[in-house]
């Protein structure tokens, strides 16, 4: 047997339907050696016992909690059984490509990169960019940082934009899945648990930016990852959905970045993060408006169930942030 040089660490993003689809895909789709520890967040009981039963079968480690994890505090967790040279952190709604390990860690031996990140795509069908590096332009604004971000290709058709993807240094990239050396953690410390829905990968980026180090963006590598929509989610995912995008976690978020990166309250990115937060909120829920006439009353209940399930979540999510808080 080769002996592994990276740890997969699987974390919850904001459901637990596509655990089985991701799962196979990590299996099917890795031929590189590797070890994986995967954090339960609290699932559903089916998930829970298909984890369980594919631990004990594929023989990696297993962590769960009962109670709903930021992704911050889930790769926190599995932080301590890294014992390898590199690690890539990656969702738990992701679908990998083949090949897709082996050119993450060969870039990150060629170019000596800290964190390096695969072409990221939107969708089942691998046909939209989501995320092919990116840049960070801040300007100084009374004494704070003025921060704007742009990804080019976001949100492009891959056909279309195929010939214009190249691989290079970025300033972004994106935790949907990224690979790390080991020392990262070692050197600028553990996950900062007080983002704890948005703006994570931005503050590690920085953070290893600062340390003097650089991060590689490499579309040889290419993953996509895959969001619930009205039609395929299932019930059992909206707790945990609506705590994630919640707005008491994502005003913690945008706080922590704030004050942590010195950002003026007018910074492009701060309002982009909250908008997005907003806005992917309604993905899963489409407003009556623009519905057939036959299907105006089940959209009309729907829309009333959404509304007070967030209510509740958003609740439950200001509680578990206390506690988060409240803690050493």
């Amino acid at each position: 047997m080769v002996a592994a040089t990276v740890t997969i660490i699987v974390v919850p993003r904001e459901r637990f339907s596509y655990t089985e689809n991701s799962l196979e895909s990590l299996y099917a789709n890795t031929q590189t050696p590797f070890e994986l520890v995967y954090i339960d967040g609290n699932s559903p009981p089916n998930v829970q016992k298909y984890l369980d039963s594919q631990s004990k079968q594929k023989g990696f480690r297993l962590i769960r909690t009962e109670h709903y994890l930021a992704p911050n505090q889930a790769r926190n967790l599995g932080l301590p059984h890294i014992k390898t040279k590199y690690v890539v952190f990656i969702d738990n709604d992701v679908l990998v490509t083949p090949g897709w390990l082996d050119a993450l860690i060969n870039s990150a031996e060629e170019t000596g990169a800290w964190l390096v990140g695969p072409l990221t795509l939107f969708g089942s069908e691998f046909k939209t960019v989501h995320m092919a590096g990116g840049t960070i332009e801040i300007q100084e604004k009374q004494g704070k940082n003025w921060m704007t971000q742009k990804r080019p290709l976001m949100n492009r058709p891959l056909d279309a934009v195929r010939h214009r993807i190249k691989p290079g240094y970025t300033d972004i990239l994106e935790l949907h899945c990224m690979l790390a050396r080991a020392e990262v953690f070692t050197e600028t410390g553990p996950f900062d648990e007080k983002f704890m829905s948005m703006c994570e990968e931005d503050d590690l980026c920085m953070s290893v930016a600062n340390f003097g180090q650089k991060l590689y963006f490499e579309p040889d590598a290419v993953v996509t990852y895959v969001p619930p929509s009205p039609r395929d989610i299932d019930w059992s995912d909206f707790p945990f959905f609506f705590v994630r995008w919640s707005d008491a976690w994502c005003q913690s978020s945008v706080e922590r970045c704030q004050s942590k990166w010195n950002l003026t309250e007018d910074s492009p990115f701060l309002g982009n993060t909250r908008y997005f937060v907003k806005h992917h909120r309604t993905f899963i829920n489409p407003r009556p408006k623009q519905q057939p006439v036959k299907y105006l009353a089940y959209a009309v209940r729907r829309a009333f169930f959404f509304d007070i399930i967030q209510k509740i979540m958003d609740n439950k999510a200001a509680q578990l942030l206390s506690q988060s808080e409240a803690s050493p």
